[in-house]
């Protein structure tokens, strides 16, 4: 029996488990307590694997509904495998699987710790544990991990505040419907207080050159990702992550107009990866680029 630690092994533990590595992982990006990998499959066999984390596999190119062979907890299963479909894995759980199509695979793993605080407002959330669960459509779930393929693709390591939103609702989504408890969560309407709103507002500028964390912030506004992302949007009418962008933007345009520092410098000194970064995002919120605005000072 294989045991891995992703948070430890890294890459090294894909690697142990595939004998390959993936092509696209989020190590890079720093989301907390959450990893993502995605590959495209030969046909292959895993060993019997107990992991540290919960895994959720999610399968997509896979051209066709395919056969694999899996062994989860103790039971096994020969089921069709389609694009769309997951398989939970909880810590601790034991899992091997053969497969025997080419395909791509969203690995998605997440720290227990994650879960319970994702939603700890309901109480004892520290007790919820996710069900192991063969091959299940759900729409939501493929969506929210094709997402996070899409973003990693796109922002790299600038991906972590809107990576780890996408990964928060895509945790109380799997709550809600594959663990031991399902809380029922709560939908509130008034938005974040002004007191709270207003301590947020000034973190995020006061910290923008940082690379900024939903829990970060979350924690500012003292409530789980869950509740603070939502009553922010409901306060603001922008995600957290759009918040932070386009207040980025604002703050490059006036760093620009002053013509003191180059793209470049600016686009470090608002928090984006580099000038094409900040390029992309200026010309979508504003219409014109860096140098536009430096030629309009």
């Amino acid at each position: 029996m294989l045991k891995i630690n992703i948070a430890e092994e890294k890459v090294a533990a894909y690697e142990r488990v595939f004998r390959r590595s993936p092509q696209l992982t989020s190590l890079q990006a720093g989301w907390q307590g959450i990893y993502f990998a995605y590959d495209f499959m030969p046909p292959g066999e895993t060993p019997e694997v107990i992991s540290t984390q919960n895994g959720i596999a999610i399968f997509t190119n896979t051209g066709k509904s395919q056969v694999a062979e899996r062994s989860l907890n103790g039971q096994f299963r020969c089921e069709q495998v389609a694009d769309g479909n997951m398989v939970i894995v909880p810590a601790h759980t034991s899992c091997q699987s053969r497969w025997f199509d080419y395909g791509g695979v969203i690995f998605f793993s997440v720290e227990s710790s994650v879960i319970a605080h994702a939603v700890h407002e309901v109480g004892n959330s520290d007790r919820i544990e996710l069900l192991p669960q063969f091959a299940t459509a759900d729409p939501f779930v493929y969506q929210a991990a094709v997402a996070l393929k899409s973003v990693l693709e796109q922002e790299g390591s600038a991906s972590r505040l809107y990576g780890e939103a996408i990964s928060n609702a895509l945790i109380v989504h799997t709550i809600q419907h594959y663990s031991n408890r399902r809380p029922l969560l709560q939908t509130y309407e008034n938005g974040l207080s002004h007191y709270r709103l207003r301590h947020v507002i000034e973190y995020i500028q006061a910290h923008l050159e940082q690379d900024l964390s939903l829990n970060e912030l979350a924690a500012i506004a003292q409530m789980s990702p869950h509740y603070f992302s939502q009553l922010f949007k409901q306060s603001t009418g922008v995600t957290p992550h759009q918040f932070v962008i386009r207040a980025r933007v604002e703050r490059a345009r006036e760093l620009l107009m002053t013509r003191k520092w180059s793209i470049a410098e600016v686009a470090k000194m608002v928090g984006f990866v580099d000038q094409s970064h900040l390029h992309r995002h200026c010309k979508r919120l504003l219409g014109v680029t860096p140098s536009m605005i430096q030629n309009q000072a």
